[in-house]
C-alpha cells in the first residue's frame, strides 16, 4: 500500500510572532521523518511529501504519487497555523483518504474561544474566559479573578506562552493582551488561571476509543510560572524546559483518574476528534478544568501522545500502524 506522509515547511521568517516560533514550526519535519520510518517498517510503500508555499505544486506531487492514504500532519500553511483546517479539507476535496481530524474539528479545536464556548455550553468544567478582540482595548472581567492568563486565541504549541502570560493585576493585563495583538495580530484569550496540577489525556479511536494512560507535566519548584511554556516544550537547554517533566502514568486517585477520563472523553466526542487527540487539563479541588483539545497534536516518538501510548505496552510501530487502520476502515466505510 502506498502512503504519503505530509506536512508543512515554513518560511524562513514568522509571518507573525516571534523568531523563535520557527523552532516548533521545524519539528514538523521531523515528525514526519519518524511516521515515514515507522511505516517503512511496517512494510509500506512510503514517501513523504512537504508542503511548502506553492499549493499547486503540492496537488501536483500528491497526483503523481497515486497514494492510497494520506498520513497528514500539516499544522498550516506556510507559516499561517490558522489554515491547518484548510489543509485538511484541500485534502478532501481531492477525495484523499487522511489519518486524523477533519477540517472543522481542527478548525474548532484551534479555535481556544470557540472550543471553550461548546465546553460551556455542554456542562464541561472550563476555566472562566474573556475575548480581547485584535483593535479593541476593551476587557470585560466582571466576575473573574486575578492571577489570569492570556494566550494568542488561534494558536498551539505553546507560541506566545511564557512567564509574562501570567498577570495578577490589571496594568499586566493590558500589557499582555497588547503583546498578543502586536505580535500575534489576532485575539487574545483571557481566562482565569487555574493553579493546580496538569495533566494531558491522550486518546485514539472512533466509536471505540481508548483511553491511555493519564501523563502530568511537574514543574519544578524553582520555575517562576508553572505552565508549560514555549521554552518549556521546544528549548531544551532552558530551565523551562528542564524543570517541566511529564510522569506517565500519572500518579491518580481512581476517583481522580475517572474524572480525568470522562471529561476529556466527553470533549474528545464533543468536538468530533479522529482518530487521535490529546486533552490538556488543569486539575483543582478535584474539578477537572478543560484547557484546550488539540486534535492534531505531534505524535513524534518523543512527544506526549508516543509517550502514553507506550506507557500503555504500544511500540511507536505498532500506535502507527493502529492509526492507519483507522483511517483505512473509514475509508472502507465511505466506499461501502
Amino acid at each position: 500500500m502506498r502512503i504519503v506522509v505530509c506536512y508543512n515547511e515554513t518560511p524562513v521568517l514568522p509571518v507573525r510572532g516571534e523568531s523563535i516560533d520557527l523552532i516548533s514550526e521545524q519539528g514538523s519535519r521531523l515528525e514526519a521523518e519518524a511516521v515515514f520510518r515507522a511505516l517503512r517498517e511496517l512494510g509500506y510503500d512510503a514517501t513523504v511529501i512537504p508542503l511548502r508555499d506553492n499549493i499547486a505544486e503540492f496537488i501536483r506531487d500528491l497526483q503523481i504519487t497515486s497514494c492510497e492514504l494520506v498520513f497528514n500532519l500539516c499544522e498550516g500553511f506556510w507559516g499561517d497555523s490558522r489554515r491547518e483546517m484548510h489543509v485538511a479539507a484541500l485534502l478532501e476535496i481531492m477525495n484523499l483518504t487522511c489519518t486524523g481530524a477533519s477540517p472543522v474539528c481542527l478548525g474548532l479545536s484551534q479555535d481556544k474561544v470557540r472550543s471553550k464556548d461548546l465546553f460551556s455550553a455542554h456542562h464541561l468544567p472550563t476555566p472562566a474566559y474573556t475575548l480581547a478582540s485584535l483593535g479593541t482595548h476593551q476587557l470585560h472581567i466582571a466576575g473573574m479573578k486575578f492571577p489570569m492568563i492570556v494566550k494568542p486565541r488561534f494558536e498551539d504549541a505553546s507560541l506566545g506562552i511564557n512567564g509574562a502570560s501570567i498577570v495578577s493585576n490589571s496594568r499586566d493585563l493590558h500589557m499582555r493582551v497588547d503583546y498578543v495583538h502586536r505580535t500575534y495580530h489576532q485575539d487574545a484569550l483571557v481566562e482565569e488561571f487555574i493553579d493546580g496540577r496538569e495533566f494531558n489525556v491522550a486518546i485514539i479511536g472512533n466509536q471505540p476509543t481508548q483511553v491511555l494512560p493519564i501523563s502530568e507535566i511537574c514543574f519544578d519548584s524553582t520555575l517562576a510560572a508553572g505552565i508549560v511554556s514555549y521554552k518549556g516544550k521546544w528549548l531544551e537547554d532552558s530551565a523551562e524546559f528542564i524543570g517541566t517533566r511529564p510522569v506517565c502514568p500519572a500518579p491518580l486517585s481512581c476517583r481522580q483518574e475517572l474524572l480525568l477520563r470522562d471529561v476529556a472523553l466527553r470533549a474528545y466526542n464533543l468536538l468530533e476528534c479522529r482518530d487521535y487527540a490529546r486533552i490538556d487539563i488543569r486539575f483543582r479541588q478535584d474539578v477537572p478544568y478543560l484547557l484546550e483539545v488539540n486534535a492534531n497534536p505531534d505524535i513524534g516518538p518523543e512527544a506526549g501522545l508516543a509517550r502514553s501510548a507506550a506507557a500503555a505496552g504500544l511500540s511507536y510501530p505498532f500506535l502507527i500502524s493502529r492509526l492507519v487502520e483507522l483511517a483505512l476502515k473509514r475509508k472502507e466505510a465511505a466506499n461501502a
